[in-house]
């Protein structure tokens, strides 16, 4: 990937957890930033391009299952009229396989395509896609093995998003089982299937013209292992080698669930995030999904190892999962990101704000990552831990405007309502307090507009993608829930 050396000037930019003014950003030809220079002075900001509003980093959406965005609005009734019947997680889990057995390749692309498009628009700038739909859909013949990988890699590359693919080991339905359920025959893999996944994502990233993976890159690779109940040990320990030999972050679903943890109690006598921390190696490249309900004690483990928690709030709550222990984890210095999981929500700062405001309900206390993070805002202190967070679950040097990481950044709507009158120190804590959000205006990746006045225009086009976009999901749809 090459382009010119662009030059941009920001009368706000979001530079290392503080706003800048009148900021000179170049882009260099690999789309990376090539310098950064605060107060520029009138000759050194002569001949940039002038955004139209405060400038923050992309940020990452750690954790995403592309395909459920099908399902977002679709679960909210109860299927079973008893008056006594329970909805919760593994009442939801059934209904999501029914849509995992039959999407199609074609449909997964153009509801992944859908859906990366709402993340650009919601500024995130890169997506770990975690993805066990291996197989074929149900009834169907063995499709190609890479035919749903390669669907989300041509959506990622359609509307201009990074991607990080996570191919997911997944091979029985639970502790002490030794194969899969009905529902569960498309996420079947083995380490060698997953890591020849990850080994050809990672060609298709690799530049034809100079052979190796550009700085700028928007395609990456890593792994991922679904849970402990999906895996044998011995398999998570195959998958987690490779991951250290080639440098791959490692993603893992952990904790989720108060059942998750007691049938691995009974199993194995340790919690899930206990027997990792003592079996697993974890390490600063290990990304544990939810981590729920981890103890203080797993909670130390995981920032003593480095390791990463993702947390996906808005799914949390709708699957009834509970709270994580924020300020805790936050005053231990623990490093964390954010993820849409199921997409019932696609912007970050409903993640954000949704996961301050859990925290105030259940303490009775406001401003709680503030206090745990010592900082005097919330929304700084949410939104510095969740852009490091983002770094660690790709692997690449993006979420910072700073030299040497890759061009993502948002442009924000100055005069949409939520900012009107707000000085320009609170502008973050509007961003994320004040509901709705303001628009984004225009998103860059790798320095490239890719969202122009609000509207996704993509990698190649300069003609709004929305129609088109929006066209082939409703069929997509039509056709599934037919």
């Amino acid at each position: 990937m090459t382009h010119e050396v662009r030059r941009f000037l920001a009368s706000r930019a979001w530079i290392q957890g503080a706003w800048a003014r009148d900021v000179v950003l170049t882009v260099a030809a690999d789309g990376c930033w090539l310098n950064v220079l605060p107060n520029a002075s009138a000759e050194q900001q002569r001949g940039a391009v002038r955004l139209g509003g405060p400038v923050l980093p992309g940020m990452v959406d750690a954790h995403s299952h592309a395909f459920q965005r099908a399902m977002a609005g679709l679960t909210e009734r109860r299927r079973d009229g008893a008056a006594t019947a329970v909805d919760d997680f593994w009442t939801w889990r059934e209904r999501m396989y029914s849509v995992a057995r039959r999407i199609t390749p074609e449909q997964l692309e153009a509801v992944a395509s859908l859906l990366y498009a709402e993340l650009l628009q919601a500024g995130y700038t890169q997506v770990c896609e975690f993805h066990y739909l291996h197989g074929a859909p149900d009834g169907q013949p063995d499709g190609a093995p890479l035919d749903m990988a390669l669907a989300l890699v041509r959506a990622a590359q359609r509307v201009g998003i990074g991607l990080t693919l996570l191919p997911t080991l997944y091979m029985r339905a639970g502790f002490g089982a030794d194969a899969l359920g009905e529902g569960q025959r498309r996420f079947a893999s083995t380490p060698d299937s997953v890591l020849r996944t990850v080994e050809a994502v990672a060609r298709l990233a690799v530049d034809a013209e100079t052979n190796q993976t550009s700085p700028g890159a928007l395609l990456g690779a890593g792994v991922a292992v679904h849970s402990l109940r999906a895996v044998d040990a011995v398999a998570l320990q195959e998958v987690a080698a490779h991951a250290r030999k080639v440098s791959l972050p490692l993603h893992i679903h952990a904790a989720e669930q108060t059942q998750e943890v007691d049938d691995c109690v009974a199993h194995t006598g340790l919690r899930p995030i206990e027997w990792l921390l003592q079996n697993a190696a974890v390490d600063a490249r290990w990304n544990l999904v939810h981590a729920t309900h981890a103890t203080p004690a797993e909670l130390q483990g995981v920032r003593k190892a480095g390791a990463s928690v993702v947390l996906c709030p808005s799914t949390e709550a709708d699957l009834g999962d509970g709270v994580f222990d924020l300020p805790a984890y936050m005053a231990l210095g623990g490093r964390w990101a954010v993820g849409s999981d199921s997409q019932v929500s696609r912007q970050w700062t409903t993640e954000l704000r949704l996961l301050e405001y859990t925290q105030r309900a259940l303490l009775h206390q406001r401003n709680v990552a503030a206090r745990a993070a010592g900082r005097d805002s919330t929304a700084a202190a949410l939104f510095e831990a969740a852009i490091a967070g983002g770094r660690a679950a790709t692997g690449q040097r993006i979420g910072a405007i700073q030299s040497g990481h890759r061009a993502d950044f948002v442009v924000l709507d100055d005069q949409s309502p939520a900012l009107l009158g707000i000085p320009a120190e609170h502008v973050l804590d509007a961003m994320v307090f004040s509901s709705p959000s303001p628009r984004l205006w225009d998103v860059f990746v790798a320095g490239q507009a890719v969202v122009t006045q609000g509207r996704v225009v993509g990698s190649t086009s300069t003609v709004p993608l929305g129609p088109q976009l929006g066209a082939a999901f409703s069929a997509a749809m039509a056709a599934l829930w037919r």
